[in-house]
């Protein structure tokens, strides 16, 4: 790299400038960009919150970075950022046996190691509980037809409901669209109730949980459940859809935010795609703001998450018992 442009680069950097290092270095056609100019181009990405870009990039020069303790530092804070601890914890302790006693490498190591132990759990729960899913027979069912899903009894009607999160009917073109800017493929559970009717406020807003958050010990709650399209504002891709919960509210680029919550916006259900990739069937999880963006895995799939919500009054009641 040029010295001249390394110096600007620099100064970029200390002004926040980073959409600007963004700008410069991709119009630098790919054949003459070198491992060092690759490397700012990442950390300008990280800078920018552009973390899944980031990781491509180092991954372009992986042969090269996997002895550089700077190129691992890069990768382990943009895998952190997206909530990828497993992947993140790796790259921080190869960093840490190339370049010792590094503070800011020992302080995500500190930091990521229980992330990354709760995940491995998490994980571990999720094969366990996708096996006996899958193995009862049930799935795929999320559809009108069956009788199971009536949108007069699944879904609360209302004017609110309607002017702010059902949106209109969809078609294969919208749902390819949504995927694009999403970044993942959508199940097709939840593709079968959205044609029940396209998001809204369901009957059925509790979930139950093995762990606390800061909405309860033992459950959550939701408000809606977000439609695919773009014209209403609790719409997936809308106003406040999940590319604003994640780039607008700090949420990680783990998935889709799939549901919002009573907190009117601290906490969040989502579809978690660490588990199987983009295009694979995500897990369900409730990301809570209040508690630094804790995870709490909830379900293997999203029709599991639907079939175990339960009405909000079944804890209204546990706890009327729990006073006398």
């Amino acid at each position: 790299m040029e010295r001249e442009l390394l110096e600007q680069i620099n100064l970029w950097h200390e002004q926040d400038q980073f959409s600007l290092i963004i700008e410069h270095i991709e119009r630098i056609p790919v054949s003459e960009r070198d491992y060092d100019l690759i490397g700012q181009l990442a950390r300008a990405y990280n800078n920018d919150a552009r973390y899944r870009e980031a990781i491509q990039h180092l991954l372009s020069v992986q042969e090269r970075g996997v002895n550089d303790p700077l190129w691992q530092y890069r990768l382990g804070y943009a895998y952190c950022h997206i909530a990828s601890y497993e992947q993140a914890l790796l790259a921080f302790e190869r960093a840490d046996e190339l370049l010792p006693h590094d503070e800011s490498t020992l302080e995500f190591l500190r930091e990521i190691r229980p992330e990354a132990d709760k995940m491995r759990q998490d994980r571990q729960r999720h094969e366990e509980e996708l096996a006996a899913f899958e193995q009862s027979g049930i799935q795929n069912h999320l559809r009108a037809a069956s009788g199971t899903y009536d949108p007069a009894t699944f879904w609360v009607q209302s004017d609110y409901a309607q002017d702010n999160h059902v949106s209109e009917p969809f078609d294969e073109e919208e749902i390819l669209t949504i995927e694009k800017e999403l970044g993942y493929k959508l199940p097709a559970s939840y593709i079968q109730l959205m044609n029940t009717q396209n998001g809204g406020i369901p009957a059925l807003t509790v979930f139950p949980t093995k762990e606390a958050t800061s909405w309860a010990e033992d459950h959550i709650a939701i408000s809606s459940i977000m439609g695919i399209g773009h014209d209403k504002i609790y719409a997936l891709a809308g106003e406040l859809g999940s590319r604003f919960m994640i780039e607008d509210w700090g949420y990680p680029d783990l998935g889709i935010v799939i549901c919002d919550c009573p907190s009117a916006g601290h906490d969040v259900v989502m579809l978690d795609y660490r588990f199987c990739g983009p295009e694979g069937e995500p897990c369900v999880v409730h990301v809570d703001q209040e508690n630094d963006y804790e995870i709490t895995y909830l379900a293997p799939n999203f029709e599991a998450f639907i079939r175990g919500l339960v009405d909000e009054d079944t804890y209204d009641l546990y706890d009327e018992e729990n006073e006398d």
